[in-house]
């Protein structure tokens, strides 16, 4: 196929969406700026037992190199499930509605969480090109009940998405958790979002007995040029009345040892909300994104009674088919003797309640 100046701005689009490799118009942007630590060395931030972002010469080796592995997504997939959640839940259940990639409304203790809300069309610096939705949301905003709070992992487009925060700001006002340095994004794009920082290993109370960890990932984060790892990422520990929730946005595997340093330090784990899409092709995407087969292995390190796949079907950001990821976890838990029901992917719409 050939590489028309249409196709390569959106390529550059995705890049960017994906792995910060931004388009060259976008300004410097603010970062953090806080005191030295083990994974932090005054300028970005590292993950000791992770490994630094693909190069850019590698994102182009990958991005215009051999375009034909790269499947065809349907134009447009109609969701089978649609929720309308209630006001609240209460007592000891807690009800998870998957919105869609890695989308989530949960709901106990009579609060209203949301995971990395995107509700845009695209995920992507520009509202243009970059990738775009394949299927609607499995909650309509308007069928949202009051939210208060709002987590979001790290500052890639497909996880912070300013026009969902603006939205949910100027519609409920939510507190805001994320990593160190996402909070300067937010409110230098739109000061109403009330955004609140803080480090690995933090403890935050949301109310109502809820509280939230957040933990180390295998990932890493940028929005612009100047910004690779200028704000931190992180995975979640839910605590609820129905037992602690291990929700990871992003991440890839490793050797497992950080999903066996969660079940060591905040074990048992309920549920693990695990990615399983956007892993193709291997050699680019196999640290920061896990395959199917590695999420198994990350829910037999980390001990959930059970976990709930996510991270696919809705962005086409790699370049596996949209019904891959499905396929190869049906796969992958029978090679390692898991009953089916104990992973389970998730579609737009659907719910759990435990």
């Amino acid at each position: 196929m050939p590489i028309t100046r249409r196709r390569l701005f959106g390529l550059i689009a995705g890049g960017a969406a994906l792995v910060g490799v931004p388009p060259l118009w976008m300004s410097r942007m603010k970062t953090y700026d806080g005191p030295v630590s083990d994974h932090f060395d005054g300028l970005t931030f590292f993950d000791p037992d992770g490994a630094p972002p693909r190069s850019l010469g590698e994102v182009l080796r990958w991005q215009l190199g051999a375009r034909g592995q790269r499947a065809d997504w349907p134009d447009w997939v109609p969701n089978s499930h649609a929720d309308t959640p209630p006001a609240r839940v209460e007592g000891d259940k807690v009800r998870l509605s998957f919105v869609g990639h890695a989308s989530w409304l949960i709901q106990a203790a009579g609060l209203n969480i949301l995971v990395d809300p995107v509700w845009s069309s695209r995920v992507s610096p520009v509202s243009f090109a970059g990738p775009k939705r394949h299927n609607d949301p499995g909650i309509a905003f308007e069928k949202l009940p009051k939210i208060d709070a709002v987590l979001v992992s790290h500052g890639h487009y497909d996880h912070l998405d300013i026009a969902t925060l603006s939205r949910l700001a100027k519609n409920f006002a939510p507190r805001v958790v994320t990593p160190l340095g996402n909070d300067v994004t937010m409110r230098s794009a739109d000061s109403s979002i009330k955004a609140a920082a803080f480090d690995w290993h933090d403890r935050v109370e949301l109310g109502g007995g809820i509280a939230v960890t957040l933990v180390p990932t295998r990932h890493w984060s940028a929005r612009g040029m100047f910004d690779r790892n200028k704000a931190l990422w992180a995975s979640f520990v839910l605590e609820t009345p129905a037992g602690k929730i291990y929700v990871v946005c992003d991440s890839g595997y490793g050797d497992g040892g950080h999903f066996r340093r969660v079940a060591e330090k905040h074990g048992p784990l309920r549920l693990a909300i695990l990615p399983i899409g956007a892993y193709e092709p291997r050699w680019f995407m196999r640290d920061q994104h896990m395959n199917p087969e590695d999420a198994v292995k990350a829910l037999a390190d980390c001990g959930a009674l059970a976990a709930l796949g996510h991270h696919h079907g809705t962005f086409q950001l790699t370049d596996e088919a949209i019904d891959a990821p499905a396929k190869a976890l049906v796969e992958a838990l029978d090679a390692a003797k898991i009953p089916q029901e104990r992973f389970v992917a998730m579609k737009p719409g659907q719910v759990v309640e435990i």
